[in-house]
């Protein structure tokens, strides 16, 4: 990192902060570790004492990406004391509430923060998940930034017609884009989002290919890309174990978070409903307004299902997600009565 100049790092605000504070960006945390970028150079930080204790919930912790206020300490460890607001978060379901053991009754665990756009890769080998996909985009739509659907590997493939052509029948609003970080294609169609200033998160599963993206974004090796055997190929494996944020030769900002088994939806109601709009609009057409939407009469649904205007397909995935989100408000249900059971 050589530029300390915090608007290339992102900061846009105008907070004024205490005499012997500073503002910086949080740029890596292992643990309750932070490195944080600021005028002044990058510095180790850690939290304030009495600012974990009087944590409500993990959403009131750092994230990468958070803009923070630190007690400034030139001989050891500075100080947060803040997190100023958010412009965007990136959040899943965390239904073991992971995290400082004080903090309970929690059911977010925040990704990332005061991004731009999110990339999703996804590879276009055996990885490629349809169903995957939609779940990160519903979750990204939450967020508030800008999804941006990137399918990797090209060169393992022959052809990946039909691939693109299920995202974009699936997400027609969002860009999508095929890329080989080997061989180079489809690259230069990125550089529209490095602009100098702006953040892109990465996000996926383990070895779908975002250390080796940042690699040739970067132009050399900054992470390490394991050796993969033949019979792994299409596999990749994981390389990424912690969150941190790394400036590219453009100007622009890359997240990088390590690879996710699963993406567990959280808050989602709304986006659900903006990303199946489609569905929805369907239930007001039913003859009866409890209908279940399964073998009713004067379902507009199923109708529409039988018409091949709705694929069984789409939605499955409706009803798995608004059954995830029940799930997910249950569990939270559970761990706010367990909290309040042991004070």
């Amino acid at each position: 990192m050589t530029n300390n100049n915090l608007q290339a790092f992102g900061y846009v605000g105008l907070e004024t902060p205490p005499a012997g504070h500073v503002i910086g960006r949080v740029i890596e945390q292992h643990r309750e570790q932070y490195s944080v970028i600021t005028e002044q150079g990058e510095v180790a930080a850690q939290l304030k004492g009495s600012f974990v204790y009087e944590a409500v919930t993990r959403a009131d912790l750092p994230c990468v990406g958070d803009f923070v206020v630190l007690l400034f300490n030139d001989s050891g460890p500075s100080l947060i004391t803040k997190v100023l607001p958010r412009r965007t978060v990136f959040s899943r379901f965390d239904a073991f509430n992971h995290g400082y053991a004080h903090v309970k009754g929690n059911r977010e665990q925040m990704v990332a923060t005061n991004f731009d756009y999110v990339f999703i890769l996804t590879s276009l080998n055996r990885d490629f998940n349809i169903g995957r996909i939609l779940r990160y985009l519903t979750q990204t739509r939450k967020s508030g930034g800008e999804a941006v659907v990137i399918l990797t590997k090209a060169d393992l493939v022959e052809d990946y017609t039909h691939q693109v052509t299920e995202v974009n029948i699936a997400a027609p609003e969002v860009n999508v884009h095929v890329i080989s970080s080997h061989t180079g294609v489809g690259l230069d169609a990125l550089a529209r989002y490095l602009q100098p200033g702006k953040t892109i998160v990465f996000l996926g599963m383990s070895g779908v290919g975002k250390s080796s993206l940042l690699n040739a974004m970067m132009g050399e090796e900054v992470m390490a890309v394991k050796e993969t055997r033949k019979e792994d190929a299409a596999k990749g494996r994981h390389t990424t174990t912690h969150r941190q944020i790394l400036q590219l030769p453009s100007g622009a900002l890359v997240m990088d978070t390590p690879g996710m088994r699963e993406l567990g939806l959280v808050d989602a109601e709304e986006s659900i409903s903006d990303g199946f709009a489609d569905v929805e609009a369907l239930f007001i057409q039913c003859r009866f307004t409890d209908c279940r939407h399964k073998s009713e009469p004067g379902c507009a649904v199923q109708s529409a299902i039988k018409e091949n205007t709705l694929t069984p397909f789409r939605w499955e995935q409706y009803q798995k997600q608004q059954r995830e989100i029940r799930y997910a408000e249950n569990r939270a249900a559970f761990l706010q009565r367990k909290t309040s059971k042991q004070k």
